[in-house]
């Protein structure tokens, strides 16, 4: 089954993954006097080099990523390692003089299917390279249950975040499905993420 992560925005951050991947686009040619993409780092159990492909928009303002195997799943001679998938991301991203930018929502798509007495959680943890802080949000799913679920995360970042003026800037989100089921057969996938952030000109900014 495959899964497809979109993220229109301006905004993401922290160290790259150990077995990282970069992805980037030479073709596309964006606004330097605006926030966009830069490159994407990536890597984790649900997102291996190699299983992971993507597309960026001309202005860098969005891009999609398509996963072959963000899946998390239980059952008979099932590994209990696979009851759990996380994908890390590291979105650098180009911020020009005079602008600063925070999280505003992200959508999340996937499949669940539960036995009943099984539960299951859809989860990621949002924060900025170099901030202490942290934002985390998620869905639980209980058994018996078979569906397509649509879920809405308002990231609370509180306050303006302030970086470096003129510098690609990294953002990061790590993202997971997790099954509790034993040895039930159940599963879990995040098909898609839509992303959208508020970009802030001229109302607060640093001199640089």
């Amino acid at each position: 089954m495959k899964s497809i992560f979109i993220l229109a925005l301006a905004a993401l951050a922290v160290a790259a993954p150990a077995d990282r991947v970069i992805l980037d686009d030479g073709d596309a040619q964006p606004n330097p006097n605006e926030v966009f993409v830069h490159s994407i780092s990536y890597g984790g159990s649900g997102c291996k080099q190699g299983t992971v492909g993507h597309s960026f928009s001309n202005d860098r303002k969005s891009f999609t990523l398509i996963f072959d195997e963000f899946v998390a799943s239980s059952g008979p001679g099932v590994a209990a390692t696979e009851s759990r998938k996380n994908c890390q991301l590291n979105i650098n991203m180009k911020l020009p003089n005079g602008f600063s930018y925070s999280v505003a929502t992200f959508d999340y798509r996937g499949y669940v299917q539960l036995p009943k007495g099984a539960t299951a959680e859809q989860k990621s943890i949002y924060y900025f390279q170099g901030e202490t802080s942290q934002a985390s949000a998620g869905t639980r799913f209980a058994g018996p249950i078979s569906k397509d679920y649509l879920v809405s995360d308002a990231v609370p970042f509180g306050g303006m975040v302030w970086m470096p003026c003129g510098r690609i800037i990294p953002l990061n989100i790590n993202a997971q499905v997790r099954l509790s089921a034993g040895a039930q057969q159940a599963q879990i996938t995040t098909d898609s993420i839509d992303g959208k952030v508020r970009q802030i000109l001229g109302l607060q900014f640093r001199k640089c």
